[in-house]
């Protein structure tokens, strides 16, 4: 019963972590802004930064099954 919760927090996490990367990915190919009002490189990496953290997050759950 226990392997639901965690099946679902991975999935959220690592769908979470996967879009943010391709999303970063594809405002920095068309240079067009991460954020507004930040630094273009300092919103960039940030972005990259928590994008990898919520999928090797995701990733760690599904270790856990």
């Amino acid at each position: 019963m226990e392997s639901g919760p965690a099946i679902f927090a991975g999935t959220a996490f690592a769908l979470f972590g996967v879009a943010l990367l391709v999303w970063t990915g594809a405002r920095v190919l068309h240079r067009a802004p991460v954020a507004h009002g930040v630094n273009p490189a300092t919103a960039a990496t940030l972005t990259t930064i928590f994008g990898v953290v919520f999928l090797v997050l995701g990733v760690w759950c599904f270790s856990r099954l």
